[in-house]
């Protein structure tokens, strides 16, 4: 079953190649949606893909790659929609 999440990523995750591991994850994992840095120093994403492909990539962010710090990821579920059909890094 395919689905969406809208993924708000806190701690230290910019300057740490947190979006290219990510960006790494999605594709190795099959996800596709798009990962970016906000201003005010979180991480952003939208994956969508299989549940279960999902819930790891997930639990990667949540860890997140070496030199990162995740101190909070706050997780909100989307009517999936099909939107993508790769996944990128924004800027």
């Amino acid at each position: 079953m395919n689905v969406r999440v809208h993924l708000l990523i806190e701690g230290k995750v910019q300057g740490v190649f947190f979006r290219n591991h990510t960006k790494e994850k999605a594709i190795q994992e099959g996800v596709y949606g798009w990962v970016k840095n906000l201003p005010d120093g979180r991480v952003e994403t939208i994956f969508e893909g299989d549940h279960l492909a999902i819930q790891r990539i997930i639990e990667f962010c949540s860890t997140g790659p070496g030199g990162s710090n995740v101190t909070k990821v706050e997780v909100t579920n989307e009517k999936y929609l099909g939107d993508f059909d790769n996944f990128s890094v924004k800027y």
